[in-house]
């Protein structure tokens, strides 16, 4: 089986590629290798998946916006398993650059439902967010709640995502799965975001942006966690559903063969111990400057992963202290 995995030199996309080509599979790697954040970063980690003994590995440098390109992928390479983690990622950079999100999150998008559409394809597993829960603020966040408030630009294309994919599931039959990711963190991750920066900072002796005044919450989900169950879920794709009730339309699930899960460690974490964990690790205190909400934030996150946990029998638990401990050892070999 050939597994196509767009995103592939991400974050999360890097570390689903490894395991799959550590289980010896087949895998089609699409990245457009953009300078949204350091590309030396992703070189890196494409490098590590080249130099795997086990596997196969392809890579190609494309967009998604690409419809010929990323047609003539899914010819060339027939994959049974498409992952699709390739994304305009980050809530604040939507206020800034909105056009990134519409070409990435809902054209390329729609390229890669499209090309599933007109070939085999066993299951098609996709990347939405936590962002999505916008304005609820009934927590846990469940997959069974209304997401039709969302704050920012980024989470209303993950919405769409969710919606468009259903929309597919539907009409062409392909079985597929949105899973939303709560705050993933760990060695490798994205320099953009809240973990790197705030480790980066202490070490050079820099303040770091507190927001919210540190009245913050969010449920971390460690790497590790992420990618074992994105494991579980791309070997069980969803199946129609005779029996599903119209009358009362249940979010999470469809008559059509589709899905939604939520992905968190479902132990939300303080911001401010989450800062006290960075300063352990490091052996370093932080230099804080307090700040009001930043625009298209929220303040808390709490995953319900009951859903998942039936489904795949497996629950994220990796301690907020281990991961950022992992995290902190790979930030400074890596960096040096």
């Amino acid at each position: 089986m050939t597994f196509l995995v767009t995103g592939a030199a991400g974050f999360i996309g890097f570390h689903l590629c490894k395991r799959l080509l550590m289980d010896n599979e087949t895998v089609v790697g699409i990245d457009s290798m953009n300078d949204y954040y350091d590309i030396n970063l992703k070189k890196s980690r494409l490098e590590i998946l080249y130099n795997l003994k086990s596997g196969n590995f392809i890579f190609v440098k494309e967009k998604l916006e690409n419809k010929s390109k990323i047609f003539d992928i899914f010819q060339i390479h027939s994959p049974k398993y498409v992952i699709n983690l390739a994304a305009q990622a980050g809530v604040r950079y939507s206020l800034e650059n909105p056009e990134a999100y519409l070409n990435s999150n809902l054209f390329g998008f729609l390229n890669v439902l499209e090309a599933c559409r007109y070939n085999d394809i066993k299951h098609f597993i996709y990347a939405s967010s936590s962002s999505v829960y916008g304005g609820n603020v009934n927590m846990p966040f469940s997959e069974k709640q209304n997401v039709d408030h969302p704050v920012s630009f980024y989470a209303a294309t993950k919405k769409s995502n969710e919606l468009i994919a259903h929309s597919y599931s539907h009409l062409y039959g392909i079985p597929s799965t949105g899973l939303r990711f709560f705050t993933v963190y760990g060695p490798w991750g994205r320099p953009d975001m809240a973990l790197f920066i705030f480790t980066k900072s202490i070490i050079l002796s820099e303040p770091i942006n507190v927001f919210n005044n540190g009245k913050m919450i969010r449920d971390f989900t460690y790497i590790d966690d992420i990618i074992e169950s994105l494991y579980r879920v791309i070997k069980k794709p969803p199946l129609e559903n005779d029996n599903y009730d119209k009358k009362n339309i249940d979010p999470s699930t469809s008559w059509a063969p589709h899905k939604i899960f939520n992905i968190g460690n479902s132990e939300p974490v303080p911001l401010m111990k989450f800062i006290e964990s960075i300063e352990n690790a490091l052996g370093k205190k932080a230099k804080k400057n307090f700040l009001p909400m930043q625009l298209g934030d929220v303040a808390s996150t709490h995953a319900d992963t009951g859903l998942l946990e039936k489904w795949i029998n497996y629950k994220p638990n990796t301690p907020i202290e281990k991961g950022i401990t992992n995290f902190v050892k790979w930030y400074k070999e890596f960096y040096k």
